[in-house]
């Protein structure tokens, strides 16, 4: 039993459900909900103390027991140290289900389908760039890359290109000459997902979709040029193409206003069908893989991870041009090439080992990234070694951090990790707490340049509104789920 939570810093313990005394702590980074009435299967929250005070007082770990009580589910139900309230699952977290007898679920995935970050690292060193330099870089970089809330302005795309993009992902881009075949070799799943059915895309997502491939949207989607200012494993880093005082680029986007309708599609879809299954929480609302409402789900989502999969190469390929005007050099002196592309938001058919025997399960990872170790199949010759690059970015203000999968998180999280900071501040807190500030300034002083479209985003997005980075980091690292490698600071910020 866990004896102790008024320990939970500034927790308001009478806030909180009298079963949530019942979390057992396993150890420093694990803590377990047991199985009670109506739940399938445990929950399993991988935690610091400090960081479970967070999750306790949004309601997450009630959101872990919600998400255990879906049919068919297969292991605990997960939660990441990053997890936070969300839309039935919490943001942070993870569940796999068996094919024949469990679900998927849109709850699962989220609105933002493949909302994901790629890292890139270049042949420049951060002290290559005058103050100067740097200030222009941010500006040519800002001018040069669509950013804000519904903004397009990126590919226009027929209706006969934008299906190619749904059914082709990366490839489609690259095969545009927008990027290199090595950046397809180093994006999780060759970027583009199996499955997809860009009939099972709706009008309104075609509509809204036809001209943001190669935006960078808002909230907290940005551009970042950083500094690797601390090496953690010599060797892994060096794998991995990443040396201390090297210039990086971090792309984080996702699949726009179309993954967003097409999450909304799908869940006013099932409200109506009369295959879902509806638990308590109607937020939860499913159906099981192989039913018609199901794999039009699957396909339409599909399609939808498949289109941030191409948005994040065009931005690629956007950054690559205007990096090489704002410094005045060729591909070759600027070498930006790609480390590696993870998903955030997607469901994916996976082949695990649980319980000594292979088995395929649908894997929901919401708020969290895949994080396969050492040998696996699936990774670049270059990484098998060492394992995948776990991309976690922090905020605009503080470090962000690569770290590489291990076998432990195969054995225990269906090889997923963490994803970033997390929430710990709703955007109208943020937006009150940042009355009256000067963020651009604020960020200055700290020695990041900002470039917002909207001085609203920047407010909802201030530093203070997230957890800080490292302390998810330490949990992934003590846990055993992946191994630090490095950690970058932000120089520049490119926000919508």
């Amino acid at each position: 039993m866990f004896q102790r939570p008024w320990d939970l810093g500034s927790l308001d313990c009478n806030a909180i459900a009298a079963d949530m005394t019942d979390i057992i702590k396993i150890d420093d980074y694990r803590w377990q909900i047991p199985q009670a009435v109506g739940m399938n299967s445990p929950g399993l929250v991988f935690s610091s103390e400090a960081l479970l005070a967070e999750m306790l007082r949004e309601g997450v770990l009630e959101q872990v027991r919600g998400v255990a009580s879906l049919p068919g589910i297969v292991g605990p139900s997960l939660a990441m140290p990053d997890a936070h309230q969300g839309y039935g699952f919490p943001i942070g977290g993870v569940a796999a289900f068996d094919p024949a007898g469990g679900v998927v679920s849109p709850g699962g995935v989220g609105y933002d389908i493949n909302c994901g970050v790629r890292l890139l690292r270049s042949k420049l060193s951060a002290q290559d760039l005058s103050p100067g330099q740097l200030r222009n870089l941010a500006d040519v970089l800002a001018a040069g890359i669509p950013a804000g809330v519904g903004v397009g302005g990126g590919l226009n795309l027929s209706e006969k290109d934008l299906r190619r993009v749904l059914s082709q992902g990366a490839a489609w881009v690259v095969g545009r000459g927008m990027g290199v075949e090595s950046d397809l070799e180093f994006c999780e799943s060759f970027g583009a997902l199996p499955g997809a059915d860009p009939e099972e895309v709706g009008p309104r997502a075609l509509k809204r979709g036809s001209c943001q491939v190669g935006t960078l949207g808002a909230g907290n989607h940005f551009l970042e040029i950083a500094q690797v200012d601390q090496v953690y494993d010599q060797r892994v880093s060096e794998a991995f193409g990443l040396r201390e005082g090297q210039l990086v680029l971090w792309i984080h986007s996702g699949s726009r206003g179309l993954g967003h309708q097409v999450c909304d599609d799908a869940l006013r879809s099932l409200a109506k069908s009369p295959e879902a299954i509806r638990p308590p929480d109607r937020q939860l609302i499913a159906a099981p893989p192989a039913s018609p409402a199901g794999r039009a789900y699957l396909a339409a989502m599909a399609a939808a991870a498949n289109y941030a999969f191409a948005n994040r190469q065009a931005l690629t390929h956007l950054a690559r041009e205007a990096m090489q005007r704002a410094l005045g050099l060729g591909p070759a002196q600027l070498g930006l090439s790609l480390v590696y592309d993870v998903a955030h938001n997607v469901a994916k058919l996976e082949n695990h080992l649980w319980q000594g025997r292979r088995r395929e399960l649908w894997v929901h990872r919401k708020g969290a990234t895949r994080a396969l170790g050492p040998g696996h199949s699936e990774l670049p010759a270059q990484y098998q070694q060492v394992g995948q690059p776990v991309l976690l970015p922090g905020d605009m203000g503080r470090a962000s951090f690569v770290l590489c999968g291990t076998e432990k998180a195969e054995a225990e999280t269906f090889a997923s990790s963490a994803h970033g900071a997390g929430r710990r501040m709703s955007r109208t807190r943020a937006k009150k707490e940042a009355r009256g500030r000067s963020l651009t300034e604020e960020m200055a002083a700290r020695g990041v340049l900002v470039r917002a479209a909207n001085l609203k985003t920047l407010a909802e997005e201030m530093p203070e509104a997230y957890k800080d980075a490292a302390q998810v980091v330490e949990v992934m690292h003590g846990s055993g789920l992946a191994r630090k490698v490095v950690r970058t600071r932000p120089l520049a910020v490119i926000k919508g």
